[in-house]
C-alpha cells in the first residue's frame, strides 16, 4: 500500500502538472472501487481549474476554483499519474480526467480498494474519511512531550499506537517498523512504558525516516508509482522491514517477524528493547 512518503511524492510530482489546468471532462470506466464512484459527482469538476494539491494523512486533495475538492485514496494498488492523451491505456484504468493541455490525469487500481469523492471544499473537515484524523507526523503538533502525555496509562503496544490514525495521521507499516528500529524501541513495548526521552527519540526517528523516504521518492514496494509513472528508490534503505531472517545491520542477530493487529512487524530482538 502506498504510504505517507509515496503519497507526498505523488503530491509534489502532480503539483506542477495539475495546478492551473482546467478540467475538460471525466471518463468513468469502472465504478466498482472500495466505495462506488459517482460519475455525476466527478462530472461536477468539468470546467473547474485546479488551484492546488494537498495531502492529509494518506489522502490526496485536489482543490479547484469551483469550491470543490477531489479526495483520492489509492488503497492497496492504486496509481495516479499524468499522461499524454494519445498514450495507450494501461490495464485497470478506471477513471480518466481530461485536462486542457492535451493530457489526462489517470487513475488505475488492480484490486479496486481505492476511492474518489468530490467534496465541497468548505466541508472537507467534516468528511467521514478525514474527520477524527490525528496530527501529521511531520508537523510541529507531534512531539515527544505530546505523545508522552497522551499515552500515560495506556497498554497498547507502541507499534499499534503509531499506526492509529486517531493518534498520528498516516504512519504506515513500513515506516513504523523502521522508526522503531532506529529508536531502539521494541514494537511490543506498551506505550505507557515509553518515557519522555524515548518518545523524543522515536519522533525524531520517525521524521528522519519519513523525510529520507520522501527525498528518495518513496519505497519500491508493490505497485507504487510517482506522478509520472516511475518507481520509488527508498527500498535500498530499509533496515528491518521485510528482512525476516536477515542479519541486523547493528548486531548481526536475525531480524524477526511477528504479527500485530493483523500486520507484519519486523524488528531486531537484541537492539530493540
Amino acid at each position: 500500500m502506498p504510504e505517507l512518503p509515496e503519497i507526498e511524492t505523488i503530491r509534489r510530482g502532480l503539483g506542477p502538472l495539475l495546478v492551473g489546468r482546467r478540467v475538460l471532462g471525466v471518463e468513468v470506466r469502472e465504478r466498482r472501487l472500495r466505495e462506488p464512484v459517482a460519475p455525476r459527482g466527478l462530472a461536477r469538476l468539468r470546467g473547474a481549474t485546479v488551484t492546488g494539491i494537498r495531502r492529509r494523512s494518506k489522502y490526496l486533495l485536489l482543490d479547484t476554483d469551483a469550491g470543490l475538492t477531489l479526495l483520492v485514496h489509492l488503497g492497496m494498488t492504486g496509481q495516479l499519474w499524468v499522461a499524454d492523451r494519445d498514450r495507450p491505456r494501461r490495464p485497470h484504468e478506471h477513471v480518466v480526467i481530461l485536462l486542457d493541455d492535451g493530457r489526462d490525469l489517470r487513475y488505475a487500481d488492480i484490486r479496486r480498494f481505492g476511492l474518489m469523492h468530490v467534496v465541497r471544499s468548505d466541508r472537507l473537515d467534516f468528511h467521514p474519511r478525514l474527520k477524527g484524523l490525528g496530527p501529521e507526523p511531520l508537523d510541529g503538533a507531534v512531539s515527544g512531550e505530546t505523545l508522552f502525555r497522551a499515552t500515560r496509562g495506556l497498554k497498547k503496544p507502541v507499534k499499534n499506537f503509531l499506526m492509529d490514525t486517531r493518534a498520528i495521521a498516516g504512519v504506515g507499516n513500513i515506516y513504523a517498523c523502521e522508526a522503531l528500529y532506529r529508536a531502539g524501541i521494541s514494537p511490543r513495548r506498551p506505550v505507557r512504558r515509553v518515557g519522555k526521552s524515548g518518545w523524543d527519540g522515536l519522533v525524531a526517528s520517525l521524521r528522519d525516516v519519513l523525510n529520507e523516504a520522501i527525498t528518495a521518492g518513496g519505497t519500491t514496494v508493490r505497485d507504487f508509482l510517482n506522478a509520472e509513472g516511475d518507481v520509488g528508490y527508498f527500498a535500498v534503505s530499509l533496515r528491518v522491514y521485510d528482512r525476516k531472517g536477515k542479519p541486523c545491520g547493528r548486531c548481526g542477530k536475525p531480524i524477526r517477524r511477528i504479527v500485530q493487529a493483523g500486520r507484519s512487524t519486523f524488528y531486531c530482538p537484541r537492539c530493540q528493547r
